[in-house]
């Protein structure tokens, strides 16, 4: 059974112009760049810190696992708090976090800030309900999809930018640059985000309760959840183990190996037409075809030892069956509770990011300990799971 939505609030008197949009939309692809910036990169810091691949992987699961907990416990402040500080006082955090990821001195320290960077960058999340509230009911969906187009790109530009600038200027120079960026587009922020009302006086402590009221009273959110975090799994997966995997059997570095988030752009050009499916056949068909997409990827996978070319044909499969999934099951989150977006969205994100940071783990303890074919077995049980998911939901709609 689905639940319905509640009827939502009267539309916000102001609305979007252009420059604003631009200025969202840039702004987010630069905030999601700096959570994968680290994927490509990960042989590079392995080699410069004399640790194993299991060790750096430790990297990405920091950052995954800080993105995680700033959107349980930030996120939700949105609905609470006037959005534009919040989402001025991460912006700031993060370019302090990432100057610190620049400097660290050892892995640990590495490590460390890479948690700090997730938990600041976890604004990304805040900046889609902002949009939504800003845009008027007749253009939300467009608004919507572009700024989830501008995460893609971010995280297309974050892997494919660090990967050659580790290799011709060092792995530590990316954080530098992203920090000047950000620094950029600060003033600009502070001229143009107009200030929205609080959505709810509720104290902190039951704010983040009511994150969980919601999840119990909506079952349309539940099944969101789970499926993101097995498709999280399988994201995380993969991008914390492609660049040791691409070293160990192709002897490629990082710049190749942020080359292989050139055909995930195929997931930008799936989510557009993603979205009008969902409108016209509603999300479970989405998503289910996502979630056998990204099962297909891992077969693909399977191969990507002997054959760089199963390596693109999975890339492909992978980021396009996750965003038609994503676009789908976020747009959902964000209709389900029209007067709690920002917590709807923490449920959303939190849980995509749960399962980053699970198979962050997994995958890179399985590498180091079993190989990559018990990466790609991990992976793809965890989208099988998510198609049974979906297809138990259809037969009971």
């Amino acid at each position: 059974m689905t639940t319905p939505p509640p009827a939502e609030s009267p539309p916000p008197t102001r609305t979007l112009d252009g420059g604003l949009m631009l200025l969202l939309a840039a702004t987010q692809l630069m905030a999601a760049s700096t959570i994968h910036y680290q994927t490509p990169m990960l042989g590079a810091i392995a080699v410069d810190f004399g640790s194993s691949a299991a060790q750096a992987g430790w990297v990405a699961t920091g950052t995954f696992f800080g993105f995680l907990v700033g959107i349980v416990l930030l996120v939700p402040l949105g609905d609470r708090l006037d959005k534009r500080k919040l989402i001025l006082a991460q912006h700031v955090g993060t370019m302090v976090a990432l100057l610190g990821m620049a400097a660290a001195p050892t892995l640990p320290a590495l490590v460390a800030m890479s948690f700090v960077t997730g938990l600041v960058a976890g604004y990304t999340q805040n900046i889609v309900p902002f949009v939504a509230e800003l845009a008027r009911p007749t253009e939300r969906g467009r608004a919507v999809s572009t700024i989830l187009t501008a995460l893609f790109l971010g995280i297309l530009f974050g892997r494919v930018t660090s990967g050659f600038v580790a290799s011709y200027f060092g792995w530590r120079w990316i954080y530098v640059i992203s920090a000047a960026i950000l620094l950029v587009l600060l003033p600009l922020l502070v001229a143009r985000l107009p200030s929205t009302p609080p959505k709810t006086s509720l104290p902190y402590r039951s704010l983040i309760r009511s994150i969980l009221e919601l999840l119990r009273a909506n079952a349309d959110l539940r099944r969101v959840a789970t499926t993101q975090v097995l498709l999280g799994i399988c994201y995380g997966g993969f991008w914390a183990t492609v660049a040791p995997m691409l070293l160990l059997f192709h002897g490629l570095g990082p710049a190749q190996a942020g080359l292989i988030g050139i055909p995930g752009a195929a997931g930008i050009l799936v989510a557009r037409p993603a979205g009008r499916w969902m409108d016209r056949h509603g999300v479970i068909p989405v998503v289910t075809a996502g979630a056998v997409l990204v099962f297909a990827a891992f077969l693909a996978f399977a191969f990507a030892a002997w054959w760089i070319g199963a390596v693109i044909a999975g890339a492909v499969l992978l980021d396009s069956g996750l965003r038609a999934a994503m676009v789908a099951n976020q747009t959902l989150a964000n209709s389900a509770v029209p007067d709690a977006r920002s917590r709807g969205n923490t449920i959303f994100a939190a849980h995509v990011w749960g399962g980053n940071a699970i198979g962050a783990f997994l995958a890179s303890t399985a590498l180091t300990h079993a190989g990559w074919l018990a990466v790609c077995a991990i992976c793809a049980s965890a989208a099988a799971a998510a198609v049974l998911l979906q297809r138990r939901a259809a037969a009971k709609a």
